[in-house]
């Protein structure tokens, strides 16, 4: 009776992991999975449906699931000199949210007071809005404020370029436009441990989904003040000390690491050729022990760009060690040949092979 309990519970499990890639044939890809009927799926469906698991529609031939919303809860804050994330994680979020895995309540305490925080303190917004909704498969928080906008934010306080440079100021980590009060981490490693997390600004949208290869990307969408999106799994195993783990060094865990996505330098179809936009690039990365340059997406680099990456910057900053990765054969023709090139003043001391 134990083993067919289990089994139950797995093949219950599955449907809910799968059925949002799945809506239309959820019953045919888990038959198929378990080597069982339609029929002794459709029983599991039945059992998730009736228990608010799942919500079905259409007729049989067409029938549709999906996750139910277990939690759906929306809050206004009014920003106030009282105003304190801490207390709004506490007696309304918390519990909100419901009973949790330590390190999944660890996760959402550290993202919503970081973003909470950030709405409170830098958005010039009157009111904050929170939204959650739980399914029985994931959480979502979304954190909204009517103010200037993060991006049109970090670019004023900044003289950045343009919204596009703020957001891959934002990229790098250890940005701030308040550094008395704020060390610049919070997004970064929020970005991090979540499944994904988005922030909609302006004309930008800043996201990270966790497993891909630091995959951020930018893209248009209007709007005004600024919307963050959390995503996490209601079972992760991921820890905040893992993530922060991977970023530091030392006795003191240091934020010492960050990951660059180079295509966020490009503007439409320019190339990436010149030393302008590759010291728009290496900006604040002295800051770092280690910078990983990320090269998804992008053909080839021009021969300048490289050269004051890979050779010009390492003579100036011998200590820190550039990385780069996700690079094609044009790419990588053009990182060798810089690195290979004679160094007028010796080379640098930590010359790191290309990975």
């Amino acid at each position: 009776m134990v083993r067919i309990r289990a089994r139950g519970e797995e093949i219950r499990r599955y449907i809910i992991e799968n059925v949002g890639e799945h809506p239309n044939d959820i019953s045919k890809v888990t038959a198929d999975h378990f080597k069982i009927t339609r029929q002794a799926v459709n029983k599991h469906l039945h059992k998730l449906t009736s228990g608010k698991a799942l919500d079905n529609s259409g007729a049989t031939r067409n029938h549709s699931y999906k996750l139910a919303p277990l939690i759906r809860w929306d809050h206004i804050y009014q920003v106030t000199p009282d105003l304190a994330e801490d207390v709004a994680w506490s007696n309304d979020i918390k519990p909100v949210l419901g009973q949790q895995p330590e390190n999944v309540s660890d996760i959402w305490q550290y993202g919503f007071t970081e973003m909470f925080n950030n709405a409170k303190d830098h958005s010039g917004s009157p009111v904050i809005i929170v939204r959650i909704s739980k399914t029985a498969m994931f959480s979502e928080i979304v954190i909204i404020d009517r103010g200037i906008g993060i991006f049109r934010k970090i670019q004023e306080a900044l003289n950045l370029l343009d919204e596009r440079h703020a957001l891959l100021e934002l990229a790098k980590g250890k940005l701030t436009t308040d550094p008395n009060h704020h060390t610049g981490e919070g997004i970064f490693f929020a970005s991090r441990m979540f499944d994904s997390f988005n922030i909609h600004s302006g004309d930008c949208i800043f996201t990270h989904k966790a497993g891909d290869t630091e995959d951020w990307l930018l893209e248009t969408k209007d709007g005004t003040g600024t919307a963050v999106f959390m995503r996490l799994s209601n079972h992760t195993s991921r820890t905040c000390t893992e993530i922060f783990n991977q970023y530091s060094s030392g006795e003191d865990y240091g934020f010492t690491k960050t990951v660059v996505p180079v295509k966020l330098t490009q503007y439409g179809n320019d190339k990436l050729i010149s030393r302008s936009q590759a010291k728009r690039l290496l900006a604040r990365v002295e800051l770092f022990e280690t910078v990983v340059f990320d090269f998804s997406g992008l053909d080839t680099v021009g021969q300048a760009f490289a050269d004051e990456i890979f050779r010009v910057f390492p003579l100036q900053h011998p200590g820190i060690n550039l990385i780069p990765i996700n690079m094609s054969e044009g790419v990588e023709q053009m990182v060798r040949r810089a690195r290979l090139k004679p160094y007028l003043a010796g080379p640098p001391a930590n010359l790191p092979s290309v990975e």
